[in-house]
């Protein structure tokens, strides 16, 4: 449990050197937040700050022996997806010289659940929140990712993730957050909205 005096969401956690991390989406901090699990996963503690400015929805990764993070830059119209990257997780953090990565496109830059760097392969998905927010999740594939360049191409099953007719995420899906358990088997959790109201499911 994380209790903070501003608003948290999008709580994206991983493992590395066997401690459990967490970087949840505090924009109105005006940073991105690193917490470390101390009683996973139910005590966390402030470890510091990565970057300063408004960033929703922080997306980090590793590849390549370098960590990565994607953020999404503008909350409101929610068009411009920027990209940072580290030798080390605490940073410091430098933003990429192609950043914003998207700008000026509601359909696929803000960031929409955890990257996938599998087999060499890595796996960026976005919310879709043109016409409306959060109407469907659709997953890039990034082809090319040095410190000096970026690369992308939409995968022909994008979107993955669609509104379900009338039930509980019948007005948009926001995100996916998948794992494979073995090599011909994976879990996702994925949050979905009808009527103004956010649910979780896992499948």
């Amino acid at each position: 449990m994380l209790d903070e005096a501003f608003h948290l969401s999008y709580p994206y956690v991983f493992k590395w050197k066997d401690e459990y991390y967490m970087i949840p989406e505090a924009h109105q901090t005006g940073s991105v937040r690193l917490y470390r699990a101390v009683d996973f996963p139910l005590k966390w503690v402030f470890v510091r700050t990565l970057i300063y400015g408004s960033h929703v929805d922080p997306s980090v990764f590793r590849y390549n022996g370098m960590w990565w993070m994607f953020t999404g830059a503008d909350p409101v119209a929610n068009n411009v997806l920027r990209l940072y990257y580290a030798a080390d997780l605490m940073g410091p953090w430098t933003e990429h010289p192609m950043s914003p990565v998207i700008d000026g496109d509601a359909n696929i830059a803000r960031p929409g659940g955890r990257v996938l760097v599998l087999d060499g392969r890595i796996i960026r998905y976005t919310q879709d929140d043109e016409p409306v927010y959060g109407n469907q999740v659709r997953a890039f594939e990034i082809t090319e990712l040095t410190t000096a360049s970026y690369k992308e191409r939409e995968l022909p099953e994008s979107p993955v993730l669609k509104p379900g007719g009338n039930r509980w995420n019948r007005d948009g899906m926001h995100s996916i957050d998948a794992h494979r358990i073995a090599d011909d088997r994976w879990i996702a959790a994925v949050d979905g909205k009808r009527d103004g109201l956010v649910f979780g499911f896992s499948h």
